[in-house]
């Protein structure tokens, strides 16, 4: 670098914008930036290949703060290495209404952020999610078009919860090569050191994992380099680095202590940390000379990206790899679906719903090259598994099937990674009423805007003998309580089917499929053309005339709602029967369809869960018929027949509500 700055010029650039932003904002975590500034001027100015003036180059190496919490250390790098959007005036605004700069790390809102973190543990398997990607695309188009590294920050708190040793055990297992860990080794939590609540040997523990593991002085850059050097020569394994740090290091009073966790310093604090580390410049300016070196080293990788994008079009691969990194489906996508809906009418199967996204996946990984499906240890039991889609191991990244163990809330998490990643679109299945264990993973999903798709088998009591601790009951309104997801519960194989369509179609949505484990009948006897399930309900049995009273149901229980109104109309009682596979979509619709689908006439519902969510249809959870606790242990027709889910059991409400009983 021809800049006379030294490396403790330009790390003391990152501490000084951080700590000036927090006291600004009189809010934020300042200690972690101040600590890791000297890992993070060596990651960004000697290794990290991006070009921030194309920051969504597909070939950049994904940089993760899976610290979310130390976000002032990413913005501060942001500005410094020149990202066009990380103005002086957004750090100057950090943590206020309406900039860029949040409390935490959003994907979308800023240019180079991969991923949005804060909930700890989140930001180190998406790295994995992201580092499985890379080499499932360098399996596909080699070295030229696809060859790049994933870092990732975490801190003691990431690795304490659950799904960090999810993740790691994961990524040893499979050997991503490509994936650096920096662990922000600076003994210090919220309450105090990190002795009062952990004593783990995170060294060991990642080492049997089958990492490969390093210590080193987190102040030290010579040591820092050799150390990220020596991790990137480890294709076969992943890496991780203990990085021994001081805590708001440079801080006369507050550094090495919680103290300096998670607030601003304080006036006093800041002057008396220029003075210690001879910072002249006020608050939020940087000399020039520093500025300009930490210019230099954000351009260094320009000619890089620009010699790839010729290397692209040169290696006839271009048009592929751009439609995969956008996530487009082929354009006979739609019309190939309809086909296969169109047959499913003709041949009516009665089949369990989970069987039924079985046989829709066979058409959808067909015609979809970039789907990688996958499963929590339940491939037999969800059905995600297609003819031809091969494994994916340590030994062959070719496949698009991933055995991700039994590690829920870590298979929901590295989807997300993917996804975020670019080129594939992920789907993973496990029981529905393991959504509980993957709910952080699955509310960032929807968060950030991400086309992951969860396939929940086993949807109901309709399970049957493995009893209450697996009928997810309150699992439904769990999920459609999640803003911008899709919670689809499709009631045959034609459903089923556009609802694999929906999932697909949906790019900035994730979708959650609440699939059977009991056979069904087809419903639908007519073919359209059209998607009902697109429109979330529709009248699938209409009455002649007005309607008397209106029947809404979901999944396994449409078909019993259709019972009820045949059985209704022998006593020439009108009722309309609702199908309602999605209410997320439905709400979407304009008033008019939504009044035209739900009618004036009085409405009841019946679904084997909670009441829930129901009473903005109904009026009244009395008008409900389902679950109110939880379930048992039994075959699945003596629970239906018990909790009262039958067309016997909501045609006498029916009759009550119509005061025919």
């Amino acid at each position: 670098m021809t800049n006379t700055s030294t490396h403790n010029d330009m790390a003391n650039a990152i501490r000084f914008l951080s700590m000036d932003a927090i006291q600004a904002a009189n809010s934020g975590h300042p200690g972690a930036p101040m600590g890791l500034a000297d890992a993070a001027t060596v990651l960004f100015t000697k290794h990290l290949k991006i070009d921030p003036s194309a920051s969504n180059w597909a070939d950049r190496d994904r940089f993760i703060l899976s610290a979310g919490h130390a976000s002032m250390l990413q913005y501060a790098l942001h500005y410094l290495v020149g990202y066009e959007d990380m103005t002086i005036e957004q750090i100057k605004n950090f943590r206020q209404f309406g900039a860029i700069t949040a409390g935490h790390p959003e994907y979308g809102h800023v240019d180079g952020v991969e991923a949005t973190t804060g909930p700890l543990g989140q930001g180190i398997t998406m790295a994995v999610g992201m580092a499985l990607s890379e080499r499932l695309q360098n399996a596909r188009y080699g070295n030229d078009i696809c060859s790049h590294y994933t870092y990732a920050i975490a801190g003691d708190g990431c690795l304490m919860e659950g799904i960090s040793h999810e993740a790691i055990d994961f990524a040893g297992n499979a050997k991503l090569g490509r994936l650096v860990v920096l662990w922000d080794d600076n003994n210090i939590t919220i309450d105090g050191t990190t002795d009062l609540s952990t004593s783990t040997d995170q060294l060991a523990r990642f080492a049997a994992c089958g990492w490969h593991v390093q210590a080193v002085d987190g102040h030290d850059a010579d040591a820092i380099d050799a150390a990220i050097t020596a991790a990137k020569a480890k294709t076969d394994q992943p890496s991780f680095i203990a990085v021994k740090t001081i805590i708001g290091k440079g801080a006369p009073t507050k550094s090495g202590t919680n103290k300096v966790h998670g607030a601003p310093l304080g006036a006093e604090e800041i002057a008396a940390t220029r003075k210690a580390l001879g910072w002249n410049a006020p608050a939020f300016e940087i000399p020039t000379n520093i500025l300009s070196a930490w210019r230099e080293a954000g351009a260094r990788h320009k000619s890089t990206r620009l010699d790839w994008e010729i290397g692209l079009v040169n290696s006839g691969k271009e048009d592929e790899f751009n439609a995969g990194m956008a996530g487009d489906t082929p354009d006979d996508f739609r019309g190939r679906m309809d086909t296969f809906i169109q047959s499913l009418i003709q041949d009516a199967p009665k089949v369990a719903t989970r069987k039924a996204s079985q046989n829709a996946l066979e058409v959808v990984n067909d015609i979809c090259a970039n789907t990688i499906g996958g499963s929590a240890d339940l491939t037999g039991s969800n059905n995600t598994l297609t003819d031809g889609m091969g494994i994916i191991s340590a030994n062959d990244f070719s496949g698009r099937y991933v055995y991700y163990g039994v590690r829920e809330h870590a298979m929901a998490a590295i989807m997300n990674g993917m996804t975020l990643h670019g080129g594939f679109i992920p789907y993973g299945g496990t029981f529905f009423v393991f959504a509980g264990y993957m709910l952080g993973a699955m509310r960032l999903s929807s968060l950030m805007g991400l086309r992951s798709i969860y396939v929940l088998t086993h949807d109901s009591i309709g399970l049957g003998e493995d009893g209450p601790t697996h009928q997810p009951v309150e699992t439904l309104a769990t999920l459609r309580a999640l803003p911008n997801m899709h919670v689809i519960r499709p009631a045959d194989a034609v459903e089923t089917a556009e609802a694999w369509e929906c999932a697909l179609l949906a790019a900035k949505t994730p979708t959650s499929l609440a699939l059977t484990r009991q056979g069904l009948p087809t419903l639908r006897t007519e073919h359209t053309g059209e998607n009902l399930v697109a429109k979330g309900a529709y009248v699938l049995r209409d009455t002649d005339g007005s309607r008397d009273i209106t029947l809404l149901a979901t999944g396994s229980e449409v078909h019993l709602a259709v019972e009820t109104a045949e059985a209704l109309a022998k006593d020439e009682i009108k009722a309309a029967v609702v199908s309602m596979p999605c209410w997320e979509l439905f709400e979407a619709q304009d008033k008019t369809y939504q009044n035209a689908v739900l009618g004036t006439a009085p409405r009841l519902a019946i679904e084997a869960a909670v009441c829930f969510g129901w009473e903005r249809y109904i009026g009244s959870s009395d008008n409900f018929v389902g679950m109110d606790g939880f379930g048992a242990s039994a075959p699945a027709p003596t629970l239906f027949e018990h909790f009262g889910i039958t067309a016997k059991a909501l045609e006498a409400k029916a009759r009550a509500v119509l005061g025919t009983a």
